[in-house]
């Protein structure tokens, strides 16, 4: 029988920051865990419901209704950094709308997968911003019954490591980020992996000057603020990528661009 593995949640499960698929798809870590996944187990049914720009409230809503339909063996949740993003936090509020998505699956003994909001002091502006709500969301995550899969938190990445495992906004894994985590995200679900795995190819961080960090802000700042200020988001529009339950294969068998 295979194993039915279903991810939920924002951009970092959407594969927001990834080589996309020839269609132009996002990739991401969730589609390559669910090929760690296959490798491991034979077979995989995935289904990825995540939205960019969701917050946890929307997530809850939207999408903790039909997952649970689905009846994964595996599930995959990220959301948070688009509440700590927004200018007012209600941390019981989120405390209780976390443990409302994850409870319709633990119940059921369903294996719950959660990602921690790593701490980007050193790659955005938006790290120091955010860096105690963070520590608090974390917290929340550590308190709730699944378990806890970052690479970023399973050995902390040096400086320039950390730079290369973001994407040029800053707030979305790289390719090289969306690998790690898939990887460590497989380690935490019991999946082998080959040793070395956290290990970074060796390179320069990207240098940075008065351009680079002018041009940052007219392509991805100035956007973000865009949408804060007009009540719009960067999922408005959008639909679940991979809405139901296939067989991993009608994925893995499309190479990314630029691949063959």
């Amino acid at each position: 029988m295979a194993l039915r593995y279903v991810a939920i949640g924002d951009s970092l499960s959407e594969g927001v920051g990834d080589d996309p698929w020839p269609d132009g798809t996002p990739r991401g870590w969730a589609d390559r865990l669910a090929e760690l996944l296959a490798a491991h187990h034979g077979e995989v049914d995935y289904a990825n419901l995540a939205v960019r720009g969701m917050r946890s409230r929307q997530v809850l809503d939207t999408r903790v209704e039909a997952a649970p339909a689905l009846e994964p063996d595996v599930l995959t949740f990220t959301a948070g950094m688009n509440d700590l993003l927004r200018p007012r936090l209600d941390v019981a509020a989120l405390r209780e709308t976390l443990v409302q998505v994850v409870a319709p699956f633990t119940a059921k003994g369903v294996r719950v997968t959660v990602v921690p909001i790593p701490d980007i002091r050193a790659v955005s502006p938006a790290g120091r911003l955010i860096a105690r709500r963070r520590l608090v969301l974390n917290g929340i995550y550590q308190h709730r019954p699944t378990s806890t899969a970052c690479c970023h938190r399973r050995r902390p990445l040096g400086r320039s490591s950390r730079t290369r495992a973001w994407a040029d906004d800053r707030l979305h894994l790289s390719p090289l980020g969306h690998e790690r985590l898939a990887l460590g995200s497989a380690a935490a679900l019991g999946v082998p992996v080959a040793q070395g795995w956290e290990a970074v190819p060796a390179g320069a961080a990207p240098r940075r000057s008065v351009r680079t960090e002018v041009d940052w802000t007219r392509r991805h700042v100035g956007p973000w603020l865009g949408r804060r200020l007009t009540g719009r988001s960067s999922g408005d529009g959008r639909v679940a990528k991979r809405p139901t339950l296939s067989p991993f294969e009608t994925v893995a068998e499309r190479p990314p661009q630029g691949a063959g």
